[in-house]
Parts: C-alpha cells; sequence; structure tokens
C-alpha cells in the first residue's frame, strides 16, 4: 500500500496523459500557451500501462483518473484504457477533460472500459467561455457531454470554477442546467496553480459565496461526512433529491486530512500533492531498467514523506513551479 506518516493510504491514483491543452483558460495558462514537453520525455504508452499495472496489483490503487492537459490530445488514450481496463485487477477508470473530441470518441472510451468522466465547462454563455477558455468551443463542449451521457459515462460530472467579472453569478443557472440533463456538478475553488502567478486569495469566489448564491434558488441538504468519505466535494442534496452537487473547497475547506491520491505527471514523476515543491522520479528509472519490486519501493518512498496538508493559509507557502496543466487535474 502507499501509506504516508499520517495514516493515510493513497488508492486514487491521477495520471497525466500530456501537458498539452487545446484551450487557453485564463486561470491555467497564458493565450500564447506554454513551453510543452518534449515527446522523449513524456511516458510511453507502455510505460503508463506499466506503471498503472504497479500501482493497482503492487501498491493497493483502486481507481484511476487520466487527466492532462487535455487527455483527449493523446493519441493512445483509446489504447491505454482498453490495457488499464484488462489488467489481473480492475480498477475503476475515469477521464477528466474539457470536453472537446468526446462526442467522437465517448462510445470508443466506454467500450475500451472507461467508467466515467468529469468534463470541465465554467459556463453556458458561448461569449463568456470564449473570453474565459480564448477558443470559440463552447458547442464542442456542450455536445461532447451529451456523447458522454448517451454512452452511459455515468455519472457525467461537471466542474466548474467561478471567476470574478466573469461567470461569478452562474452558480444557480449551472446546477439548474446540470439538473436538467442529469449531470453531477462540481464547485472548485480556483487554487494557486496559474504558471501568470496572478491568484489572489482575497478576489477568489469561495464556497461560501458559492452556498449563498445557490441558495438563493434550491434547497440544499447536506450530505454528511460518511457518505463523503475521502472525496474531495462536499455534497448537497439539491431540492430533496436525486440529483446532488458538490463544492470542492480546496483553499477554504481543504480536504487534506482525508487525502487518499497520489499523482503522475505526463513525464513521470510522482507528486504527493497537487501543491508539492518536490517530486520522485519514476521515468528514469523505468529506462534504467528497475524492476516492477524496485519501482514500487521508489513509490512507496514517495508517499510516506507526503506532508499533513497543502499549506495555503501559511504564511511559508509557495507556489509550485510547474502550472496545472503540467501536474495533472
Amino acid at each position: 500500500m502507499l501509506l504516508d506518516t499520517y495514516g493515510r493510504v493513497a488508492t486514487d491514483l491521477r495520471v497525466s496523459l500530456t501537458d498539452r491543452c487545446n484551450l487557453r483558460c485564463t486561470y491555467c495558462m497564458p493565450e500564447e500557451g506554454l513551453q510543452w514537453l518534449a515527446k522523449p520525455e513524456l511516458l510511453t504508452d507502455d510505460e503508463i500501462v506499466r506503471l498503472v499495472d504497479i500501482a493497482v496489483n503492487e501498491l493497493g490503487v483502486e481507481d484511476v483518473r487520466f487527466t492532462g492537459g487535455e487527455p483527449l490530445l493523446r493519441p493512445g488514450l483509446t489504447g491505454i484504457v482498453q490495457r488499464c481496463a484488462e489488467l489481473p485487477r480492475r480498477p475503476k477508470l475515469s477521464l477528466t477533460t474539457n470536453g472537446i473530441g468526446l462526442e467522437r470518441t465517448a462510445a470508443a472510451l466506454r467500450d475500451a472500459g472507461l467508467d466515467r468522466v468529469n468534463v470541465s465547462l465554467d459556463t453556458l454563455d458561448p461569449e463568456v467561455f470564449q473570453r474565459m477558455t480564448r477558443r470559440k468551443r463552447h458547442a464542442d463542449v456542450l455536445r461532447g457531454l451529451a456523447a458522454a451521457h448517451e454512452a452511459g459515462l455515468a455519472p457525467v460530472k461537471v466542474n466548474s470554477v467561478l471567476m470574478p467579472g466573469l461567470n461569478d453569478g452562474e452558480a444557480p443557472a449551472l446546477l439548474a442546467w446540470a439538473v436538467e440533463h442529469d449531470y453531477e456538478l462540481r464547485f472548485i475553488e480556483q487554487m494557486p496553480l496559474d504558471p501568470q502567478h496572478g491568484w489572489q486569495r482575497e478576489g477568489m469566489i469561495t464556497a461560501a459565496d458559492i452556498l449563498e448564491s445557490l441558495r438563493g434558488r434550491f434547497t440544499l441538504t447536506p450530505e454528511g461526512d460518511e457518505e463523503r468519505g475521502s472525496a474531495p466535494a462536499e455534497r448537497w442534496v439539491v431540492d430533496g433529491g436525486p440529483h446532488r452537487v458538490g463544492v470542492i473547497a480546496s483553499v477554504t475547506r481543504p480536504f487534506c486530512r482525508a487525502c487518499d491520491r497520489t499523482r503522475l505527471t505526463a513525464d513521470g514523476q510522482v507528486r504527493t500533492c497537487l501543491f508539492a515543491t518536490e517530486e520522485s522520479d519514476l521515468r528514469g528509472a523505468l529506462r534504467a531498467g528497475a524492476d516492477d519490486a524496485e519501482i514500487a519501493a521508489r513509490w512507496r518512498t514517495a508517499m510516506w514523506g507526503k506532508k499533513a496538508g497543502a499549506g495555503i493559509d501559511d504564511p511559508s507557502f509557495v507556489q509550485p513551479s510547474r502550472p496545472m496543466s503540467a501536474i495533472g487535474g
């Protein structure tokens, strides 16, 4: 197992397949994009599947989420999903995506073994979408969501970040739309993971702000800690059910004490936390001929050193040098 000194066990693995993205969200990267990883630096398909195999069958990982960047840009995605679904001990397989391209790939991903998807969508207004992402792709995302729902990649979850002066008033409309389409909505507090280092806590839309806005239109009943478990989202039943809405308050109400995640970047580095400032290299060990037992031992050592929390409120907090797109969501 992947145990740390605070008694937490990592059973959830986030695997970044690429740092590239076809959107330029204002809270994630500059308009011109970033310096992408060179292809030789990326893990190959075989290396990804081998590391997932080690994580699942040697280290007790139960859930694997493919992320990016934008994972649908990875040419071998469907094959990676299928090979991971065929492992001797099959993990639950999910995908976090911006939805562009999902319209044509949802059914194939389901057939390959993908269980469900999380799709990022911050606004229902195409013009606001263009301002936030610097791309005219709003309709593509909506079609991708519909295709995922039709393919049975359920529950289809929608992740939304609210930004001051852009979409900060859209929370009730987003929830009404999600309920209508049978999507499960998650609001995520903006985090200090942008390469521009422009994040400011004073201006962010907090979980409290979001809930106050939603309660003006909906009756929200807390789901409770027992049902939440180690999930990052606090959830509320909407108008008596069956639909639910979640809020991931990574800044104002962090869930570090129950965190069960380990992360693998597209270039094969283990990260114990989104906000970690250190990484452990598995790619180098793989390419140097390390066997599975050695890789597993390196992974255990990395997770044993996981810090108690992200430390955003600590005066000594330092934003990671890698942005979200390079870490993996």
